[in-house]
């Protein structure tokens, strides 16, 4: 794959791709691409993972119960088909020389049933597998406060040498609360989202910062505000992405068109340090592709740099006091959006 360098993680679904629910059976599960459905088995699903040979892989799993109309039953039978299609991989992955290398995580399953989330953590625990997924958690079907309860519940059940990943969590405050409740690792599409509705990731991450930059930030966070408060008519608050969060500035916004300051003050990325946001601008409204490389540089350099100030917070001490910077924030924008509406 030209990635000598890299560690590959292999998921079974794109998490960009929505997955229409009702096609998994008891021997297959359904994904879905550029052309259409494509039933896996367990077997044709090793096959492909001994061709990429990554570094982890996610065992096949059926973790259609996101849709927040799953009951009981269909949790249980959800529980019971990754059970087995975990067995059968671990079985397959024993036999192939090519995946000796390879560490499989198990799937933690069961919608939103507590019970049957529990069992999936315990019985999964029980195999040899080297870390676990707690899927099903993407999405807004599932209420926050009954996400959160219930990864607290199944982190408590599993080893703690073996890590855990989590799938489509990737907004700051969200993935700081998850890392609260015991996930290590996130697979997350948060930039390349921010990136395709036309913006730009600001949020500050840095607990460390001395007073006068803390100044600096504030400075400029008041006249961002300035920009975005009375200039901004009705109809522009109406075209807003609903799905926009407080950790991002909209770049398709004409309040940008004179704007000739970087994507972020302070920013190393090649985008901050050569272009303006008046540029990126007017990349966005007259739909050029240039635009979304120079947000996707930025908002990969920015979200990364974001984790690994995740990690020294830990190393410090400090996850509190980086929480409180992102959640001030987010209470921020959000009180801001509502200003404006």
């Amino acid at each position: 794959m030209g990635m000598p360098d890299a560690v590959l993680y292999c998921s079974l679904h794109d998490p960009v791709t929505p997955c229409p629910s009702g096609y998994n059976t008891n021997k297959t599960v359904s994904l879905w691409g550029s052309s259409g459905r494509m039933e896996m088995t367990a077997s044709k699903f090793m096959d492909i993972q001994r061709a990429i040979q990554p570094d982890w892989f996610q065992c096949i799993s059926d973790g259609d119960t996101i849709s927040g109309e799953a009951g009981r039953k269909r949790a249980e039978k959800s529980v019971d088909r990754s059970l087995s299609f975990l067995d059968i991989c671990l079985e397959l992955q024993e036999k192939s020389p090519e995946l000796q290398g390879s560490v499989m995580f198990g799937a933690i399953e069961g919608g939103d049933i507590l019970e049957e989330r529990l069992r999936s953590a315990r019985e999964t625990a029980k195999r040899p597998v080297g870390g676990f997924l707690l899927d099903g958690f993407q999405g807004s079907a599932m209420a926050k406060e009954t996400k959160l309860k219930l990864i607290a519940s199944v982190t408590a059940e599993l080893p703690e040498d073996k890590p855990r990943i989590i799938h489509g969590v990737g907004k700051p405050d969200e993935v700081l609360e998850c890392i609260e409740r015991g996930v290590d690792i996130f697979e997350s599409f948060f930039p390349f989202q921010v990136t395709e509705r036309g913006c730009a990731l600001v949020f500050s991450y840095d607990c460390h910062a001395d007073p006068e930059a803390a100044a600096v930030l504030t400075q400029n966070e008041i006249q961002d505000l300035e920009k975005n408060g009375a200039q901004e008519d009705q109809e522009e608050v109406s075209k807003a992405d609903p799905e926009m969060t407080p950790f991002e500035i909209p770049l398709k916004d004409k309040k940008y068109h004179d704007d000739f300051g970087p994507l972020l003050e302070g920013c190393s990325c090649y985008c901050c340090q050569r272009h303006t946001r008046a540029y990126v601008h007017h990349l966005l409204v007259t739909n050029e592709l240039l635009a979304g490389v120079l947000l996707m540089m930025h908002n990969f350099q920015h979200y990364f740099g974001f984790f690994s100030a995740v990690r020294d917070a830990l190393r410090d001490g400090k996850l509190d006091q980086l929480k409180e910077l992102v959640f001030r924030q987010a209470l921020q924008g959000q009180a801001d959006a509502t200003l404006r509406q």
